[in-house]
Order: C-alpha cells, then structure tokens, then sequence
C-alpha cells in the first residue's frame, strides 16, 4: 500500500462522503470514536474498504487457531468481528437456540484501502492512486431516516420476562450462579432499510466511543457500543466492564441527581464488582504474575441515552504472549455472561429464545504494530438485506436483588435510541 495525505475543506462532509464510498464495497466497516479520548484510541476515524483477504469459520472449526496463523501472515490494519458464539470453541458449550441472521462466528480481513482520520488530516493507504479525489467527487446523498411500517416485536412478553427472571433468581438462590447476563431479542422480518442512514442516524442520537458500520455482503452490524472488550498497547492489556444503569433527564437537577443514585446504588455496586472480578480472573491467564489490578471501580461516565458505571482492569503480559490467546482467555466477556462464566452461559441457552450471534461478540482491529481494540457488541442493530430480517438485543444483569420489572424496563431504556432510529415501536402486547 501506499501512503498519501489529503486535507479537506470540510473534515464532516468527507466523513460522510467517505462511508458512502466505503458502502459500495461487499465488505466494509467505519469505526467512529465520537471524539472520546482515553489513551486507547489512536484515531477519530477509522475506515477500511474492499478485500483483499479473509479468515472466517464457525466456532468447534478451530478458527482462532486460523485466525492466530492469519496474523502471523499479515500485518497493517486488520479489521473483522467475533460472535458470542466462538464460546463453543473455547468452552465445552453449544447454541441449539435459532439463528435468524448466519453471520460467521469470527471474520478478520485485510482490506484494499485505509482510512485513518485525525483532526482535519486524511491519512490513505492504498494501491489505487487519487483515492482522494475519487471519494470528494461523491455525491453526498442524504436519504430519509429509516422508516419501519410495522412495529419491533418481542420474544418476551413482560409476564413471560417477569417469570424466566424469577426462575433465573431460583438458580441464584440455590447458588448455581451469583449474577446472570439475561437478553432478549426485539426483531422485524421482511423489513427494508438504509444501513447507511440508519448508522448515521442511530450514531447521531446515541454518539458512543465504540460507534461501528459493518458491511458484510449483505449482513450489517449498526453499532452505537460504549463498552470496550479489551485493548491492547504494547505489553499492557485493558478491559472496561460496564454494569449499572441509568437513565439520563433534560432537566439539569434531575440528571445529576440519577448520576448520583447510580453512583451511589449498592446493586449496581454489587453487580459490577462481580463482574470485575471476573475480569481479573480471566486475565490472570494470560497476564504476567501480580499485574492484573482494578484502574478504576465504578467509574461514572454519561452517554446521550444512559449514564453507566465503568470499571478499568489491567494487567501486562510478556512481549511473546499471541493476541489470540489473550482474546481467548477473555471471550466473551464478563459483562455479557455472567459469574461464574460457564455455567451463566449455560443458563443463558437455556432462557433465553434466540442464538446471540453478533450481539454481545466484540466489533474490532489489529494495529500494524501488532496491538488490537475491540468493543463489546451491545446497542446495536443486526440487519439482513438480503433476508428482510433486522434485529437488536438488550440485557441486564440478574442477581438475588433484581426487582424483574425493573429489570425489563432497563432493557426497554437501551433500546430507546434504536426504535428512535428506526422511526417505530414495540408491537402491543396481548398478555396471556
């Protein structure tokens, strides 16, 4: 590839430009920082087009094991995604609940064109020549937002959720587990929509740190993620487990008050700290001895949508350690199990309807210098243009003191942004 540098006029309208640009390729994605700063992230904008090579599989196929000789053979950016259900190759698992969307459960590949935007300056790497005048030359189109004609259904009426919750409370009462990840999936078939436009909507109503545009053939993550997995930078590796939620108000009195309570609520406390530990548990696998250690513990940190409560966990690992391996001692991550991790996701197969797939996988890139990022995927919608099948999934961590109707009523708060976008609302119940 070669290198080049372009300065537009207007540093937005090339954004724009450029992720249409990127769309009329099969496979594409656009990272999107919202102008987060946190030591990690080394762009504003990350855009990645055309293939040039791939690695892909079902988890059981040994396709971390792929993954791991595909970076030992190529090196600059390599973008790509893992599904929730690669656990099956890491844990004795398995998903016999139905998979309504069929993307692979891991894709990495090493695309045609870069795009790294910084401030006001343009960094290309490419083979084709003029890439910059190319993409200025498009016509910035501004479809309508999306638009769905029919409501977002339920897998779960609120009775039926109120009662798997109190079931899941059963399991914790007999000390099966501690803390449960429980999800459930709001979907819509033979649906029509403009992935571009609904990211650009969905990433102006809920601008996130992790905001993602996948397209893959006809399959599409729309992501407006705040939580990250797991980065790594140089020999120190960094997780930021969300768990605790709040809702945020335009009243200004009303808002601090809500930021406080989270602050301050023991269950939410209690729930992310078991989460925490979690992390540090399983990063003690691949970390050097006595590195693993708590950055910080229920930080607050206020999005568009939501207040949440983040913890930071680190740790080191030797200059030797594979990035797959220390992706595979973490995955999936804690927040989106549960404690402790195998049996949650056992139960997790057991309550909840539909396979996860994408949604609470991790979006995300190795760096040519041999570093990664990637997010946790939650606040996202999955869509199938080929199929007319769109999808979005939201959870909440059950423990002893979950009251289930405020369970269910959090799930409803992380998808306000999405039915936002998508114009629409939940399908009216009929309870039995």
């Amino acid at each position: 590839m070669n290198a080049s540098y372009h300065y537009p006029d207007d540093i937005a309208v090339f954004k724009e430009k450029a992720l249409q640009w990127a769309t009329s390729h099969e496979v594409a994605c656009y990272f999107d920082s919202n102008g987060y700063k946190d030591g990690c992230t080394s762009f504003d904008v990350l855009i990645a087009a055309g293939l040039n090579a791939e690695v892909k599989g079902a988890g059981g196929n040994q396709v971390l094991e792929k993954l791991k000789g595909f970076l030992h053979e190529h090196s600059g950016w390599i973008p790509g995604f893992l599904a929730y259900d690669l656990k099956n190759e890491l844990e004795e698992l398995h998903s016999d609940r139905q998979d309504h969307l069929g993307f692979d459960d891991l894709f990495f590949f090493i695309p045609s064109h870069i795009l790294i935007i910084r401030g006001q300056q343009v960094e290309i790497l490419s083979a084709t020549s003029g890439l910059a005048s190319q993409i200025e030359a498009e016509i910035a189109a501004h479809p309508a937002p999306p638009a769905l004609k029919k409501p977002i259904r339920k897998r779960f009426k609120r009775g039926e959720y109120v009662s798997t919750v109190n079931r899941i409370k059963d399991h914790i009462a007999r000390g099966d587990i501690y803390e449960l990840n429980f999800c459930q999936e709001f979907y819509a078939e033979d649906v029509s929509i403009d992935p571009m436009s609904a990211f650009k909507m969905l990433n102006n109503l809920s601008a996130a740190p992790f905001s993602v545009f996948f397209k893959y053939h006809s399959k599409f993550i729309i992501s407006a993620s705040p939580e990250r997995f797991l980065c790594r930078r140089g020999n120190k590796i960094i997780s930021q487990p969300i768990k605790g939620t709040a809702r945020r108000s335009d009243d200004l009195q009303e808002d601090l008050r809500l930021k406080e309570e989270l602050r301050n609520n023991p269950k939410e406390q209690s729930e992310n700290v078991m989460i925490v530990d979690l992390v540090r548990n399983d990063l003690t696998r691949c970390a050097l001895p006595g590195t693993v250690k708590v950055d910080e513990l229920f930080g607050i940190y206020s999005f568009r949508q939501v207040h949440q409560m983040i913890s930071t966990v680190t740790c080191e690992v030797s200059e030797d350690t594979d990035n797959t391996e220390i992706i595979s001692c973490a995955f999936p991550m804690g927040s989106m199990t549960g404690a402790p991790k195998v049996r949650a996701m056992e139960l997790i197969e057991e309550f909840e309807r539909t396979r996860r797939g994408i949604f609470s996988g991790a979006v995300g890139y190795f760096t040519p210098e041999g570093d990664f990022d990637m997010n946790v995927v939650i606040r996202t919608l999955l869509y199938d243009s080929e199929s007319g099948y769109l999808s979005f999934q939201t959870g909440s961590a059950i423990t002893f003191a979950s009251e289930p109707e405020k369970e269910y009523e959090e799930c409803l708060l992380k998808a306000k942004a999405i039915l936002e976008t998508l114009g629409t609302s939940f399908e009216e119940e009929e309870e039995n």
